[in-house]
């Protein structure tokens, strides 16, 4: 017997079958929801009977004899996605965690249908939710990309209405510098801290806008908060011995976008709707450099030039040129090894 629940992250609809198969225990799909998605509950909604506005599905089933031709494989701390693709064209991403392969993901040629097979993990919760955590990601980013929408690995904030989100490679600070604000500025909130999505919007007037949201995947730090805020700035982190930040402009503000977002490039219609996104936040939302120490001093820094920069819309009103301020700090001061994913 297979149970269906449906949600919204970001605005988008989708929808998550799980076959009875799969279920570990005489609970079945209740417990295997309530157990292996306890962290999309948040986003939950009632059953929709409208098909159209459902962005994509994905059915959840046990693991069967499955063969497909790899094409690229990406791995990163312990973690891998094999990418590929069946005789029949279907695009495929298998999950290892620790050369373990935790489920396979198969999908419809445009993203709107697909499959997950358990490989075997039907005991193991912690595998599961692996699986199923980075299943919905890859396929939500997929499937949405032609729409506006950017997954991003990123940790952000909310101050006095508007979202700010911290870029940066795996250990370069993005929760430390996420969690300074909350301890140092007065009215910060986390909103996610590692798997934010962004919309970018034109309203009924012709204004563009972009707007954070948060989501259901948010790394080691459990932040799945149905919330969401226009975006006042986005700050690429580098670590240095001391506090200096710059506005980033042009081709180096869409540079400094394209790494912290996640998609399948090497298909054209992804990277099209991908590079969209990307050029409409380039030049229409403030992006920042800092270089920093993880202390109070590149906090406070860091807020008081990205809040006092007004968002400009593109063809609204004249920008007004940020300037590049720094504070140095004693280049001998200790940091400590940055905690995040």
């Amino acid at each position: 017997m297979s149970e269906s629940r449906f949600y919204k992250v970001a605005g988008h609809v989708f929808s998550v079958t799980v076959d009875g198969s799969v279920a570990g225990n005489a609970e079945g799909t209740a417990d295997f929801f309530a157990q292996c998605m306890e962290n999309y509950e948040p986003f939950a909604i009632q059953d929709t009977k409208c098909p159209g506005s459902i962005q994509f599905t994905m059915e959840v089933k046990s693991h069967a004899p499955f063969d497909y031709t790899e094409e690229i494989r990406q791995e990163d701390e312990g973690q891998s996605i094999v990418c590929g693709h069946t005789a029949a064209g279907e695009s495929v991403f298998e999950f290892l965690l620790r050369d373990v392969s935790t489920g396979i993901l198969v999908c419809s040629k445009d993203y709107r249908e697909a499959r997950l097979l358990l490989a075997g993990t039907s005991t193991d919760l912690r595998l599961q939710k692996f699986a199923l955590n980075n299943a919905l990601m890859v396929l939500y980013a997929l499937a949405t990309a032609g729409l506006g929408t950017a997954l991003f690995h990123s940790a952000v904030v909310s101050y006095k209405g508007r979202g700010y989100m911290f870029l940066g490679k795996s250990g370069t600070g993005k929760s430390t510098h996420a969690r300074l604000w909350l301890e140092h500025v007065a009215g910060a909130e986390l909103m996610n801290d590692d798997n934010p999505v962004v919309r970018f919007f034109d309203d009924a007037e012709g204004a563009p806008g972009a707007v954070v949201f948060g989501s259901p995947w948010s790394g080691k730090t459990p932040c799945y908060r149905n919330v969401q805020a226009p975006i006042g700035g986005i700050v690429l982190l580098s670590q240095a011995p001391y506090n200096k930040i710059a506005r980033l402009r042009g081709v180096q503000a869409y540079a400094a976008l394209v790494t912290s977002i996640s998609g399948k490039r090497w298909d054209k219609r992804i990277a099209d709707g991908l590079h969209a996104t990307e050029n409409s936040l380039a030049k229409n939302v403030p992006v920042w450099h800092l270089e920093c120490l993880p202390d109070e001093a590149a906090a406070t820094l860091c807020c008081t030039h990205c809040h006092s920069e007004p968002v400009i819309l593109e063809g609204r009103s004249p920008d007004r040129i940020g300037e590049e301020s720094s504070a140095s700090l004693d280049p001998s001061c200790s940091r400590t090894q940055d905690d995040d994913a």
